[in-house]
């Protein structure tokens, strides 16, 4: 396990070598240069001097990325320019409210997406699985933002059941110690707001996990079409194996090994693609953030999320790895 653990994090300094590379690049070669593209195109050529020398775009190439990487390896991902504050201090604000977030959408799709697809393939088809398939079909085909704003019209404006937008009522006085906050009302003893700070995650969880719940269906449903069809399963039930567990034991823990793959790669889109689920919702995380420096043109934010994006999939890729070992013996033996 701890060889396996070491490989992982081994390659993962190369592909962030190879990616500060990329990015070191793409802003050195923005059209007019990065001072131009901070500026805009009507900059003057004294201001875009300034910002060179600021920034040292005017020393060598060599000298720029030496200096870019020694302050990633501390640490430091730059300032923002919209805001003036550290670019790891903005994450670390936001970067909560999209974990909330990511949490409840992963619950809602795999919650509902892993039984829904056991389900399906169980009853292969009858009317479960071809209303699986079309359902699945529509949750893929629907845009985020469109869905998200659907939920929002019935469920905050026409129905009134839930909050239309933002974190929390503004009108709670709740205390936040760690920015999670369900977790901070829960240690706390608010539990008004707690449950309130829930209830806004419903909405906007339910549209960011809309796509990934399809894809799960999708691909539980063909993992167990699969397995259950294997020689070991009719060996089992030959046996007379009790059905219950040839169902857990048999089936759906060996048709798992794709669907935890699935559910890793979801989990890493779920963060990195909350950028219109939180736009719709104002819901103030990293997703909202990063929509303003793109339109604010806040390079050194473009390029602290990327990174962050690369070491969060990396990361989640080795809890995948690992998990295998788990769900498979024959992974460990291996």
């Amino acid at each position: 396990m701890l060889r396996v653990i070491g490989k992982r994090l081994a390659l993962l300094v190369p592909t962030l070598f190879g990616l500060s590379i990329l990015l070191f690049l793409w802003v050195r070669n923005l059209p007019g240069g990065p001072a131009t593209a901070l500026l805009g195109e009507k900059a003057t050529p004294e201001a875009v001097a300034r910002i060179n020398e600021l920034y040292g775009f005017d020393r060598p190439l060599i000298t720029q990325y030496l200096t870019y990487m020694g302050k990633l390896l501390q640490g430091d991902f730059g300032v923002s320019i919209n805001t003036g504050r550290p670019v790891l201090e903005e994450f670390a604000t936001r970067f909560p409210a999209t974990v909330e977030l990511t949490i409840i959408a992963l619950i809602f799709a795999v919650g509902v997406g892993v039984p829904l697809g056991y389900l399906a393939a169980r009853h292969n088809g009858r009317l479960i699985d071809h209303g699986s398939v079309v359902l699945s079909l529509i949750g893929i085909t629907v845009p985020v933002f469109f869905l998200a704003f659907i939920l929002k019209y019935l469920f905050a404006i026409q129905w009134s059941l839930l909050p239309p937008d933002g974190r929390q009522d503004p009108r709670m006085d709740a205390t936040h110690y760690t920015q999670f906050y369900v977790l901070d009302g829960l240690l706390t003893g608010e539990y008004d707001a707690a449950w309130d700070a829930f209830l806004h995650l419903i909405l906007p969880g339910i549209a960011l996990g809309t796509i990934p719940l399809a894809i799960i269906v999708r691909i539980t449903r063909a993992s167990v079409l699969e397995v259950q069809n294997a020689d070991y399963v009719r060996t089992a039930r030959a046996k007379g194996l009790r059905e219950s567990t040839i169902r857990g034991s048999f089936i759906l823990r060996n048709a798992m090994l794709p669907v935890v793959t699935t559910i890793g790669l979801q989990l890493g889109l779920l963060i990195s693609g909350a950028v219109l689920t939180e736009t719709v919702f104002a819901f103030n995380g990293i997703g909202r953030f990063l929509r303003d420096a793109i339109f604010g043109l806040d390079y050194p934010v473009l390029q602290g999320f990327i990174i962050f994006i690369a070491v969060l999939y990396a990361l989640i890729n080795l809890i995948v790895d690992l998990s295998y070992s788990v769900i498979d013996p024959r992974v460990r033996v291996q």
